[in-house]
């Protein structure tokens, strides 16, 4: 495994968040953000992160409320915008021009968030098992264990707990494939004993599943200003969280991006999978370095324009 640094930036609010920072080559061209899941950390993308640092400086965030990152007082903080920002503060503190993204289901919208409002700081995302619709009966069964959490014994007890919950959604998993989630997903305890590695107050800005999902509508409008960004959908074949009908309206929104399919795959895939691997590794290389004169110009204008409609009148029609 590569080697990474844990590192620590300050939040516009005064939290101090966390991230692991893999090198990566003297010469690397750009550097890739990860951005996980609702419940997950830096820990998500421990398989894919030491591949993507033969090339590139990559940066695996753990976004506020999460693993090592502070826990912010106020729980309705726990909501993308807050994300956005403390994004933001990451590109400021690391000095980042610009950088491609990876972001796991909340990460993904995030990303689109990202590349929506600061398109000249975006040179490509990479969107996994998320998309503007959520898929009411995923977003059903994650509203159900993100308030619950979870305590047990051992590693044994919290990897039998994963397989029971996620096992239609990775059918192929070894025990040892679901020991090593269980670690990605969860901490130890002084004593011993395994908990979620999250703050339970995460759920609160959730509300109930219909409301939830009726907030993920209003992602369209932000999808759609990805125009002229490079965008890479990864959606695993039996996710309960990104809809097939949903993924087919991505590619007639957007006829640019391109989209990868994993088998054996549910909500989310790892991305250390051949299939997803190999369209990762294909559309990182093809990004370039820096974006042209007349790009960045064009984003400008688009970054401005599109600020400017936000504060006058809100989240603009799809």
């Amino acid at each position: 495994m590569s080697t990474f640094v844990d590192r620590f930036y300050p939040s516009p609010d005064g939290l101090r968040l966390h991230v692991r920072d893999y090198a990566g080559p003297a010469d690397a061209r750009f550097t890739v953000i990860c951005i996980p899941g609702l419940t997950r950390n830096a820990r998500d993308f421990e398989t894919v992160a030491p591949h993507l640092a033969a090339r590139y400086r990559v940066l695996c965030v753990s976004l506020r409320g999460r693993g090592p990152s502070d826990y912010a007082k106020d729980p309705m903080s726990y909501q993308p915008p807050t994300y956005v920002r403390d994004m933001m503060a990451l590109f400021k503190h690391f000095g980042l021009k610009r950088a491609a993204l990876v972001g796991t289901s909340l990460g993904g919208l995030v990303s689109i968030l990202l590349g929506a409002v600061m398109p000249t700081k975006v040179l490509g995302i990479v969107l996994n098992d998320i998309g503007p619709d959520i898929d009411p009966a995923g977003l059903t069964r994650i509203a159900g264990f993100v308030a619950r959490g979870y305590a047990g014994p051992s590693w044994d007890a919290a990897a039998d707990a994963l397989q029971a919950l996620d096992g239609k959604l990775f059918p192929d998993y070894t025990r040892d494939d679901w020991l090593a989630m269980a670690r990605k997903r969860f901490r130890q305890a002084d004593d011993g004993t395994i908990h979620h590695n999250y703050d339970i107050n995460i759920a609160k800005p959730f509300g109930d599943a219909a409301k939830a999902g009726a907030a993920a509508t209003s992602l369209w409008p932000f999808y759609a200003r990805l125009a002229g960004i490079p965008v890479l959908a990864v959606r695993g074949v039996m996710s309960d969280v990104l809809a097939p009908a949903t993924f087919a309206k991505m590619k007639t929104v957007l006829p640019h991006i391109e989209q990868c399919t994993v088998p054996q795959r549910g909500h989310t895939p790892y991305l250390d999978e051949p299939v997803a691997r190999a369209a990762v590794d294909d559309f990182l290389a093809r990004l370039p370095g820096r974006l042209d004169g007349l790009t960045l110009a064009r984003r400008t204008l688009r970054q401005i324009e599109f600020l400017i409609r936000l504060r006058l009148g809100g989240v603009p029609g799809a």
